[in-house]
């Protein structure tokens, strides 16, 4: 499976939030993912684990996209920012949109990471703060607003991370995906 989402319990939950939020009932998630309603059920339940095929369709679904006006204007903010700042999808840690001072951090052009999923790069502070989120309610309609905490250093040359505080903003996006905005403080 790939890195998208990092606790096994996940995806059937970030799949019943993905049907509430889309008001989309079981039987129609059984056709788009072509399994029996109750396989859906026990998905979601956490009794049975997506298998390869539904895990990638269940990461399509889920992939934050910067399609509408408002989240072009979020990225180009982003990318318009003097500080260290970089947007990431909040799932699969996919990178959005990145400032000029974070892309000059990185030893590959900016264009080569968009798109791709930074987690391999994650410091074992950043994987710590990750899997505590969902017990911090970082994903439920009324989350914290941010998430401050020290990071850690990486051993990478292509995407450095040093010792610093950082802190992570989630931002709804207007399909009803998430994004993370990623701070250097």
């Amino acid at each position: 499976m790939s890195e998208m989402l990092l606790n096994p319990e996940l995806p059937g939950v970030m799949l019943r939030r993905w049907r509430q939020l889309h008001r989309v009932k079981q039987s129609h998630a059984a056709e788009l993912f072509s399994v029996t309603q109750s396989t859906i059920s026990r998905w979601e339940s956490g009794l049975l684990e997506l298998d390869t095929l539904a895990y990638k369709k269940l990461e399509k679904l889920l992939n934050a996209r910067l399609d509408a006006a408002a989240d072009q204007a979020l990225a180009r903010l982003v990318r318009e920012s003097s500080r260290p700042v970089h947007l990431i999808c909040d799932l699969t840690h996919r990178l959005l949109a990145s400032s000029p001072s974070r892309a000059a951090q990185f030893a590959s052009p900016i264009s080569e990471l968009l798109g791709r999923s930074l987690w391999r790069f994650a410091t074992p502070e950043i994987i710590g703060k990750e899997f505590a989120l969902n017990e911090s309610g970082w994903r439920e309609v009324f989350a914290p607003p941010a998430l401050e905490f020290r990071t850690g250093n990486n051993d990478s040359l292509l995407v450095p991370i040093s010792q610093s505080l950082c802190r992570w903003t989630r931002i709804p996006l207007s399909d009803g995906t998430a994004a993370r905005l990623v701070e250097t403080l």
